[in-house]
C-alpha cells in the first residue's frame, strides 16, 4: 500500500486549510492510500525557529517523510507566497528530503490574484529539496471553504471537483511508481 506524508502549514486548528486537510486525507483514503499528517504547527516552536534539527519531534516528523512515497504539502497563502511556518519546517527537511517522491501542492488564498504563488513561490521550494515529480497543484480560494463547526468544512463543489482531479491523479501515480 502507497504511503503518503501530508504537511500542513496550517497556523492552528481553525483555518479553513485545515478543509482541504479532510478533503485530501478523505480522497487518498477512497483510493486506499495510507496516510500521515504533520501539523507543523503543532511541532515545538522553538525547535522550529531555532532549526533543532535534533529535536525528537523534528525527527519523528522527518521519518514519517521519509518513510512516505508521496507527500501533500498544504499551506495557505501570505503575501504572495506559501507560509512562514511551512517554511520554517521545511528548512529541517534533509537537502534530499523529497527525493524519489510524488509531490501535490495544495494552496489556499484570499484570491486568484495569488495563484502563481505555487509555481513561483513553492514549487521551486520542494524542487530544491530533491522533488522531480510534483504533480500540478491546487490554488483554492479560501471563500470557496466555508467552516460549518469546530473541526468540519464545506468545500464548494467546484473547488472540490479540481482537487479530487488532482487526488486521484496523484494517487494514480503514486500507485504507478510504487509497481515499479
Amino acid at each position: 500500500m502507497a504511503k503518503v506524508a501530508i504537511i500542513t502549514g496550517a497556523p492552528n486548528d481553525q483555518s479553513r486549510l485545515n478543509g482541504l486537510v479532510l478533503y485530501a486525507a478523505k480522497i487518498i483514503s477512497e483510493e486506499n492510500v495510507s496516510y500521515e499528517i504533520i501539523h507543523v504547527h503543532s511541532l515545538p516552536a522553538e525547535d522550529l525557529i531555532t532549526a533543532k534539527f535534533d529535536s525528537e519531534e523534528i525527527k519523528q516528523a522527518n521519518r514519517i517523510v521519509e518513510k512516505s512515497d508521496g507527500v501533500i504539502v498544504l499551506t495557505p497563502v501570505y503575501k504572495a507566497s506559501y507560509s512562514g511556518i511551512l517554511k520554517t519546517y521545511l528548512d529541517l527537511l534533509p537537502q534530499k528530503g523529497l527525493e524519489h517522491k510524488v509531490i501535490l501542492p495544495l494552496v489556499l488564498g484570499g484570491s486568484f490574484g495569488h495563484l502563481l504563488a505555487i509555481e513561483y513561490a513553492l514549487n521551486p521550494v520542494l524542487s530544491a529539496l530533491g522533488a522531480s515529480h510534483i504533480v500540478n497543484g491546487v490554488y483554492t480560494v479560501d471563500k470557496q471553504i466555508k467552516r460549518i463547526d469546530h473541526n468540519a468544512f464545506s468545500i464548494q463543489e467546484e473547488a472540490q471537483q479540481r482537487l479530487k482531479a488532482a487526488l486521484e491523479t496523484f494517487t494514480k501515480i503514486l500507485k504507478s511508481e510504487k509497481k515499479r
